[in-house]
């Protein structure tokens, strides 16, 4: 959602005001759009237990610490201690034993009726 609301104030302020460069205002427009809806699209995979939403949301996280890193060595902490704590739970959370097995999980077809909650066979 952070990346839609970026890239519509880019837009916004690329038409109402006077951008420095107008090409790369709206290119940094398309990219965070494209990027905030990308995100959306990984964010429904994961409520949908869709297997592929996993690795995009990992890599995002990983891609996340370094730039938080280097908001920390910038002593810019507003910024960068709230999104190394976001990237940290939210790949806490997607590789934890309950969560690797919603997402990753696949219908077993049990061996014979008895496993199947059918009973003992009657003799």
């Amino acid at each position: 959602m952070a990346a839609l609301g970026f890239g519509a104030f880019v837009a916004w302020e690329t038409l109402v005001g006077e951008p420095m460069d107008v090409v790369t205002a709206w290119a940094v427009t398309g990219m965070a759009l494209l990027g905030g809806c990308c995100m959306l699209a990984v964010a429904r995979g994961l409520l949908a237990a869709e297997r592929w939403s996993r690795s995009p949301l990992v890599l995002t996280q990983l891609f996340a610490l370094p730039v938080s890193w280097s908001l920390l060595q910038s002593e810019q902490y507003r910024y960068g201690v709230p999104l190394m704590a976001a990237a940290v739970l939210a790949l806490v959370l997607v590789l934890s034993g309950p969560s690797t097995r919603f997402l990753l999980a696949e219908e077993e077809e049990p061996e014979d009726s008895a496993e199947a909650g059918q009973g003992r066979p009657r003799s």
